[in-house]
C-alpha cells in the first residue's frame, strides 16, 4: 500500500484545489476575465494609495503647526479624508489582488481538471490492487500468479506514472501558493474595512464640530446659500449656474478689495497720516509672477472620459469623469470657498468652489453633500461621498469663466 502513497496523496490533493471558495469568486466579478486590466487597477490602486498616505502626512503636520483653531479643524478633516481615501485605495488593490488570484486559480482549475479523469481511474485501480490481500490469492487458481505479474508491471510503470505526474505536482503547489496569497489579500480586506469605518465616524465627528462652528459665526452664510439655490432655480443650464456665481464672486471680491473708511486723527500732523494723493497709485494684491496653481483630482478613480471627449449628442466634455469606488470620498481639488453645494437637475448633487487666480472648479456627482456655502476649505477637504452600483464623479476647471484641461494643473 506505501508504494501508491504518492498518488493517492497526489489525488486527494487536486480535489482539494478544485474547490473553489466563494469569497474569491465574489471579489473577482468585478473585474471580469482580463488579467491585464486586473494588473493595472492593482498597480493604480497602490500609487493611489501612496499619494493618499502623503497628503495625509502633510495634512497632519500642518494641523499640529495650526495655532488658530478654524485652521486646525479644517486640516483634520482634510487629513482624515485623506485617510479615508488610503484605505478606500487599499480596499480596491486588495480587491484586485484576490480577484487576480481567482483568475489564476481558475485558469489552473481548467488544466487540473483535463487530468483529473486519467488519474482517477488509475488511482482507482491502485486502490483496488493495494487493497487485495496476498493470501486471498492463494484461494483462486492462477491469481497469485497474475497478481504476481500486475505487480511486476506497477514496479515499471510507477516510476514512468510519477515523472508524468512532476508537472501536475508542481501547479498543486502553485495553487497552495495561490491559495496563501489569496488569504493574504482577504485578511487586508478585512483590515481595511474596519480602518474605513473608523475613520469614517472620526470624519463624521470633525464635521460636526465645523458646521456647529459655521452655524454660530453669522447668519451670512445662510443667506447666501438661499441665494445660491435662487440661482439654481433660474438658471437654464450648469454653465448658465457657474456664470452667474463668477460675476457674484467677482463682485465681491471687487468690494472687499476696496479701501475702508479712515477715521482722522484730532492732530492729523503727529499720526503720520499720507493723503490718497501724496501716496502714489495702490500697489496690486497679486504678487507679480505668481507661482501655477495646483489642484488634486476630487476622488480616486479610473479616468472614464477625458477632456474634450465627445459625449451625448456629440458635446465635448468641459472636464474629466472618474469612476470611484461604491460611496467613495470626494475632497476638494484646491483651496477656496464654496460657492454652491447641493443639488442641480440633470447632476444629482454637485459642488462650485471659488479659487483664487480666478479658478473655479465643479465637482458633480456627489450622493452627498458635507460642505455649506459660504465655508472656507482646504485642499483636500472633505466635500461628500459618491454614489453607489456605478458612481460617475465629474470634475471640470475653469478659469476666468472658460473651461481648461484639469491635467495641466494637477500635482
Amino acid at each position: 500500500m506505501h508504494r501508491f502513497m504518492p498518488i493517492l496523496a497526489l489525488i486527494a490533493a487536486v480535489a482539494a484545489i478544485l474547490a473553489v471558495q466563494g469569497a474569491m469568486a465574489q471579489r473577482a466579478q468585478g473585474y471580469g476575465g482580463d488579467a491585464a486590466e486586473t494588473r493595472a487597477a492593482f498597480a493604480r490602486a497602490r500609487e493611489q494609495a501612496r499619494d493618499a498616505a502623503s497628503r495625509a502626512d502633510a495634512l497632519e503636520a500642518r494641523a499640529r503647526s495650526a495655532r488658530q483653531a478654524a485652521d486646525k479643524t479644517a486640516s483634520e478633516a482634510a487629513a482624515l479624508a485623506a485617510r479615508i481615501q488610503q484605505s478606500e485605495a487599499g480596499i480596491t488593490a486588495a480587491e484586485a489582488r484576490i480577484a487576480l488570484a481567482g483568475q489564476q486559480r481558475a485558469a489552473l482549475d481548467r488544466r487540473l481538471a483535463v487530468r483529473r479523469g486519467p488519474l482517477i481511474r488509475l488511482t482507482a485501480g491502485l486502490q483496488k490492487l493495494a487493497r487485495r490481500p496476498l493470501a486471498l490469492s492463494i484461494l483462486r487458481p492462477g491469481s497469485l500468479t497474475d497478481t504476481v505479474h500486475v505487480r511486476a508491471i506497477l514496479e515499471t510503470t510507477l516510476p514512468e506514472v510519477r515523472r508524468r505526474t512532476a508537472a501536475l505536482r508542481g501547479e498543486i503547489a502553485r495553487a497552495r501558493a495561490i491559495e496563501a496569497e489569496a488569504g493574504d489579500a482577504l485578511a487586508a480586506l478585512r483590515s481595511g474595512e474596519s480602518e474605513l469605518e473608523s475613520r469614517r465616524r472620526q470624519l463624521a465627528a470633525v464635521e460636526s464640530r465645523q458646521r456647529m462652528a459655521l452655524r454660530s459665526a453669522s447668519g451670512a452664510a445662510a443667506r447666501e446659500a438661499e441665494r445660491a439655490l435662487a440661482l439654481a432655480e433660474e438658471a437654464r443650464d450648469l454653465d448658465g449656474l457657474v456664470g452667474s456665481l463668477d460675476r457674484i464672486g467677482d463682485l465681491r471680491r471687487t468690494l472687499a478689495a476696496l479701501p475702508g473708511p479712515r477715521l482722522r486723527p484730532a492732530r492729523p500732523e503727529d499720526s503720520g497720516f499720507v493723503s490718497d494723493v501724496d501716496a502714489g497709485p495702490p500697489s496690486s494684491s497679486a504678487p507679480a509672477g505668481s507661482a501655477r496653481p495646483a489642484f488634486q483630482l476630487p476622488v480616486a478613480g479610473r479616468t472614464i472620459a477625458g477632456f474634450g471627449a465627445a459625449g451625448e449628442g456629440g458635446v465635448r466634455s468641459g472636464g474629466i469623469s472618474l469612476a470611484p469606488a461604491d460611496g467613495a470620498q470626494v475632497v476638494s481639488p484646491g483651496a477656496g470657498r464654496i460657492a454652491f453645494a447641493g443639488p442641480f437637475r440633470g447632476f444629482d448633487r454637485i459642488v462650485i468652489i471659488e479659487h483664487s487666480g480666478g479658478f473655479t472648479s465643479l465637482v458633480t456627482g456627489l450622493a452627498r453633500v458635507d460642505v455649506a456655502v459660504g465655508q472656507s476649505v482646504v485642499a483636500g477637504s472633505p466635500l461628500g461621498v459618491a454614489g453607489i452600483d456605478r458612481p460617475a464623479v465629474g470634475f471640470e476647471l475653469r478659469r476666468d469663466g472658460a473651461p481648461v484641461n484639469p491635467a495641466e494643473y494637477l500635482r
